[in-house]
């Protein structure tokens, strides 16, 4: 047996073919080299053999998924051949093919194209421009190294068996094709200009140049467009004109959109309210035109509280509002929307009329209620507020804590003089902010307060200073059992006078029973001779808000050492504020008011340690937080303050959950100061009135939505203390792990 008839008897051996039914002879004509079923046929007999595909019945053409063929006298495949066989799937293989028509495989989409080992020297690209397989097998043919097939080099890594592909040269040569470097004959073809951005009206004219060898021919492609491109219309914008060149090589494309669309404001329309109040627009252009407003004639520059919301977008078109939150009477009068782009412009303008009746007239009657109740009653009435509050006249002090009792108390009388705000039409009686609840009877106890001896206190370094004194960063010997001396803060007392000692007293004896891991630890006083020493925890990264004020890319200083370049994290923000809470939880425990709690009142030590608590500085260093009136002395942090607070100095532990989101949006804004775009007043006739602040751009929707509930109007309904922990512990746990960031 000759090698080729032993290789067909091979393949015969090798072939079992499974019929999946019985063949209808009845129906049509099964050659004689071939066997037939209903889904195969197998044409493997080189004798007498076939010079075409069987032709059978249409039905049972389309039903045929495989066909294997190894015959001598296959030398062309038509574009008649596999017409009918639109399942087909398989092989045409150790045939004496040389030549396939470009619509050869044109209906069948499901064929995987195995052509090994036949006698093909040329094969189109054309061919295969349908080609949806995984996968061409052309190894084994006597395939020329020309301009004709360069095609195939430019598939060989997706889907030919490149590895085994080789062509003959000119010179006769078997050469990888891979490797294959013929004269330059792919196609290339450019559109001049590359983009068209005309207004209106305008004229158009496009050049498509295309290169190659043979030199390419070119189709223009018109999506919907005139030919004529004269007097171009808005209907015209983003329409497509596609030029195509082709050679023997293949096919590219190059495309170009118009953009015809000078600016409009199809409308702008009057405020209207729903979650916010809402000046709508539609706004169309290509490119997208520019939004500017005008309030007033003055450009408006958009903040939080007043920005431009695009609520639904498309290629030519924006439909949007400005948003305007919690509007005053300030943000009535004229806007003008200016669209701009390089091709025009175009503006509308609108009234708008924004009213609060309901906040400022419930202001203006509770105020005028509790005027006529104190006037009528005075201070010795049985009317009072029957809450844990706290409502005093006394003078600032170092330390912000307050212990509260249950008690008749009333705002003062009739104090409508210097420390008065004038809110709206209403003046509302600024009543002072004693800096803790005054209690004639405490004084400092030698039982309850640790004393601690002068020469066990070394200084090192000044800290800051406050109306009060000096901080320092001190040295302290024999303070805890396990180390012989630890890093402390020491506060001095700078004025000795009765009332300052007095002072200095209450607050040792107050700070002496707070013991909680997220309150600032107090470890006693020094009071052999003057200057009187506080001594407390030394928290080495220094407070909170200077912490966060460094941002997303944050530099976490190490007391000296260099700097560690850190970006905070949103668990580690979820951190910072379920550790705050926890110690507001413990404060609420013990029946103390805050009444300034601020990040800037928060200490922040080793491993992201936080602890409520503060020397007494922060009115000094941060001055802009707080509000004094003309003519009083009172420093108001009013920026962290509830209503109730700012109109009545009523403070309570829900006035404490009020700040406590403040707090929450100060850490996720990396310490910018609340209402930082207002002055002082308007921040007061904001807060009285309802608004809120906005939610901060790296905000979680949860975590804002659990600021609202702190923010509530009614100090009724605001979130509890121990919620908001819950909440935050939970929120935290959700997060990604919390990751350990500082020495």
């Amino acid at each position: 047996m000759d090698s080729s008839a032993g290789k067909y008897g091979m393949a015969r051996f090798g072939l079992f073919v499974l019929f999946m039914g019985l063949w209808r002879s009845g129906d049509a004509y099964c050659p004689e080299s071939c066997t037939c079923s209903i889904s195969r046929i197998v044409c493997n007999d080189p004798e007498p053999g076939i010079e075409d595909f069987p032709v059978l019945t249409l039905d049972d053409m389309e039903n045929i998924t495989e066909h294997i063929a190894n015959q001598n006298r296959l030398v062309n495949i038509s574009d008649s051949s596999l017409r009918h066989y639109i399942n087909l799937r398989n092989t045409v293989t150790r045939t004496r093919l040389t030549y396939i028509s470009k619509d050869a495989f044109y209906n069948n989409t499901r064929l995987q194209y195995n052509l090994r080992d036949n006698n093909l020297s040329m094969l189109s690209w054309r061919t295969f421009q349908n080609f949806n397989s995984t996968f061409l097998l052309l190894s084994g043919n006597p395939l020329d190294c020309v301009c004709e097939n360069l095609w195939i080099k430019l598939r060989l890594q997706e889907d030919i068996d490149s590895p085994e592909l080789t062509c003959t040269d000119e010179r006769g040569e078997t050469r990888d094709f891979a490797t294959l470097t013929p004269p330059d004959c792919v196609p290339k073809v450019e559109l001049s200009p590359k983009n068209v951005t005309v207004r209106e009206g305008r004229d158009v004219k496009v050049v498509c140049s295309a290169s190659g060898s043979p030199v390419p021919e070119i189709l223009w492609t018109l999506d919907m467009l005139s030919t004529h491109y004269e007097g171009l219309s808005p209907d015209d914008n983003g329409r497509v004109i596609v030029c195509s060149a082709e050679n023997i090589v293949g096919q590219i494309e190059a495309t170009l959109q118009l953009n015809i669309l000078p600016p409009r404001i199809e409308q702008l329309l009057a405020p209207e309210q729903a979650h916010q109040w809402c000046i709508p627009f539609t706004v169309t252009g290509n490119p997208k035109p520019k939004l500017l407003w005008y309030h007033k004639k003055v450009l408006l520059q958009e903040q939080d509280f007043i920005r431009t919301m695009i609520h639904e977008s498309t290629e030519n078109e924006d439909h949007g509002c400005l948003q305007l939150a919690n509007p005053t009477h300030i943000h009535n009068g004229e806007y003008k929307l200016v669209a701009r782009n390089e091709y025009g412009q175009d503006e509308k303008t609108v009234t708008a009329q924004v009213y609060v009746v309901v906040g400022i007239a419930g202001v203006a009657l509770t105020g005028c209620v509790l005027m006529v109740i104190i006037l009528k009653y005075g201070r010795n009435s049985n009317f009072g507020i029957k809450s844990s509050s706290v409502i005093s006249n006394d003078d600032d002090s170092a330390s912000p804590l307050h212990h509260v009792s249950n008690g008749n108390n009333t705002p003062s009388s009739s104090e409508m003089g210097p420390d008065a705000v004038i809110i709206g039409m209403t003046k509302i009686p600024v009543i002072e902010n004693p800096q803790y609840f005054r209690n004639s009877g405490s004084m400092l106890k030698a039982d309850t307060v640790q004393h601690i001896k002068r020469h066990n206190i070394v200084l090192k370094r000044e800290l800051g200073e406050g109306a009060f004194g000096k901080v320092f960063l001190a040295e302290c010997y024999n303070l805890v059992p396990e180390h012989e001396k630890i890093h402390v803060a020491v506060k001095t007392l700078k004025e000795a006078t009765e009332s300052a000692r007095a002072d200095f007293y209450r607050e040792a004896e107050l700070l002496t029973n707070l013991q909680h891991e997220h309150i600032v630890t107090f470890y006693g006083v020094c009071v052999e001779s003057d200057p009187l020493i506080m001594v407390f925890e030394y928290m080495k990264h220094g407070d909170l808000n200077k912490f966060l004020s460094h941002g997303p890319d944050a530099v976490l200083m190490a007391d000296g050492q260099h700097s560690i370049l850190v970006e905070l994290t949103q668990s580690q923000m979820l951190h910072i504020a379920q550790q705050i809470a926890a110690g507001m939880v413990y404060l609420a425990s013990q029946h103390f008011v805050h009444r300034d709690l601020a990040t800037r009142n928060c200490l922040v030590g080793e491993n992201l340690l936080v602890k409520i608590g503060d020397f007494g500085m922060s009115r000094d260093v941060y001055s802009t937080d707080y509000y004094r009136q003309v003519g009083g002395h009172t420093m108001l942090p009013i920026r962290w303050m509830p209503p109730e607070s700012i109109m009545y100095r009523r403070f309570t532990t829900e006035s404490d959950v009020w700040s406590l989101g403040v707090v929450l949006w100060e850490i996720f804004t990396y310490g910018k100061q609340p209402w930082y775009q207002l002055s002082n007043n308007e921040v007061i006739e904001c807060i009285t009135q309802g608004r809120v602040l906005q939610r901060p751009r790296t905000c979680p929707k949860e975590v804002y939505d659990l600021m609202l509930g702190c923010w509530q109007r009614e100090p009724y309904m605001r979130l509890n203390i121990k919620e908001i922990h819950s909440m935050l512990q939970s929120l935290a746990k959700a997060s990604p792990v919390y990751l350990d960031i500082l020495g």
